[in-house]
């Protein structure tokens, strides 16, 4: 099931700060990096910004040309591979992952990298790159939420692992039906953010 979530600025800010939230991918071994999954841009004190986030995810694969495969749906202990078909290529269920709680994907091509990505709301929340020939992707997320202010990104985009590690609040999506993100502080006294859930409805 969806969870509503609503964002909601009751901060004193000044600078019309964008707002991004993401996910790590927390699988063994995977870099600190981090996709701007959703950034809210221009909603100020006094507004709010409502958003859905979906509880199914997708995924696809890129190849070096800029050929991206349909995004299918994706569950925690999925194995996918990615094999050439044609002209091109596809991403195919094999079957079950070694691990439960992740997301596998093998580059099963002859030859050539691939990048591997994960969406929600067929927005891009993940991506590892590049994935060789006989190489697997592995991803595993947390039910939380990353949140935060920055100055320069946009959605989809990749972040470094020096913004990832300025974003500090985590907020917890387990059990959630639906909520309130409400961020405070900023203005002129330079109090930095907060962001804190508010009227939880759990499932």
């Amino acid at each position: 099931m969806d969870i509503k979530l609503n964002f909601i600025n009751n901060s004193n800010d000044l600078n019309n700060s964008k707002i991004v939230i993401f996910q790590k991918n927390v699988a063994d071994g995977v870099p600190e990096t981090a996709v701007a999954w959703k950034v809210i841009k221009t909603c100020g004190p006094g507004e709010n910004h409502p958003f859905v986030f979906p509880t199914t995810m997708q995924v696809s694969s890129n190849d070096s040309y800029g050929n991206y495969t349909p995004q299918i749906d994706a569950y925690p202990g999925d194995l996918f591979a990615v094999l050439q078909a044609g002209s091109g290529n596809r991403i195919h269920h094999e079957g079950r992952a070694t691990a439960p709680t992740e997301v596998h994907v093998r580059n099963s091509l002859v030859k050539g990298a691939i990048g591997v990505n994960i969406h929600k709301a067929h927005r891009p929340l993940a991506t590892q790159v590049p994935i060789a020939t006989g190489q697997t992707a592995v991803f595993k997320f947390a039910p939380t939420l990353w949140i935060g202010p920055v100055s320069q990104v946009s959605e989809g985009q990749v972040m470094n692992a020096a913004m990832v590690s300025s974003i500090t609040t985590e907020l917890s999506l387990l059990g959630l039906a639906s909520a309130d993100i409400v961020m405070t502080g900023g203005g002129a006294s330079a109090q930095p953010f907060a962001f804190a859930l508010q009227n939880v409805v759990l499932v």
